[in-house]
């Protein structure tokens, strides 16, 4: 009996020290708990655990430092090992049962979560994406953990309620993330000195230079309005509702930035 009763007390003290550094559930997700966040992988990314975490740690910290306030609620990181798995999270969260994924898609982030393929599996699983450009690699890791901070804070948590903001979305990662660089500007200034841009915020999400548009009509934004009047736009899911808080219209919205663009 005493045998008996020694083997219990040893196998919950055994089992409450795992549970403290990381869980294995039977979908063999080990889950790590950080401040803030839970960082989610499968055994075949446990020696790169540490490497991917500074990126989300100085994703973090820069995200919070962009909109001056903390993430409003933790969240989870999922580091997929194959975009067979990826893939199956966004159908299932998506409800698209027979979604497949581009090649260039390797990462999302909504209020609750961060789903990334593993990525020094870049190489062989995507395209467009090199994980050994450390700097482009940190900021497309920044940009997904903006949409989570961003969904923290909107009436769609998800975005999937959305109506002609896409561009304030995604621009809004991209600008805060650090991929609004020079060489995006450039083209941006390039196709508006030809008068090949787009006559309705709608359609800036679209297009090869897509990233640029979002990007730099946020930017714009932040100048012109300032980081805090940027940031009471979180909430809003309508072109409509960020129109009237700034008390623009949409075409004052395209002049002002057109003129910002040409004095950049």
């Amino acid at each position: 009996m005493k045998n008996q009763t020694f083997s219990i007390l040893l196998f919950s003290i055994l089992s409450i020290t795992v549970l403290t550094s990381f869980t294995i559930f039977q979908n063999n997700w080990i889950i790590e708990k950080h401040e803030g966040y839970a960082l989610c992988y499968t055994d075949m990314d446990r020696a790169n655990i540490s490497e991917y975490q500074s990126y989300f740690e100085k994703g973090k910290t820069s995200v919070e430092k962009f909109f001056s306030n903390p993430f409003k609620t933790d969240f989870s990181i999922y580091i997929h090992p194959s975009r067979k798995s990826l893939d199956s999270t966004w159908q299932k969260n998506w409800n698209m049962p027979n979604f497949k994924s581009q090649c260039w898609m390797v990462a999302s982030g909504v209020s609750n979560q961060l789903d990334i393929i593993s990525p020094k599996k870049w190489e062989s699983l995507a395209c467009e994406h090199i994980y050994s450009d450390s700097t482009k690699t940190q900021n497309l890791i920044t940009h997904e953990l903006v949409h989570v901070y961003h969904g923290q804070y909107n009436v769609s948590p998800d975005f999937s309620d959305v109506v002609g903001i896409d561009w304030f979305v995604e621009g809004l990662a991209v600008y805060a993330s650090g991929q609004c660089d020079s060489i995006r500007i450039k083209d941006v200034k390039s196709a508006l000195s030809e008068g090949e841009i787009p006559e309705k915020l709608a359609n800036f999400w679209s297009g090869k230079l897509k990233y640029g548009l979002s990007g730099t009509l946020v930017m714009y934004l932040d100048k012109a309005y300032g980081r805090e009047q940027l940031i009471s736009l979180l909430t809003y899911n309508n072109l409509k509702e960020i129109t009237e808080t700034l008390g623009v219209t949409e075409d004052d919205m395209l002049s002002g930035w057109k003129t910002f663009m040409d004095e950049l």
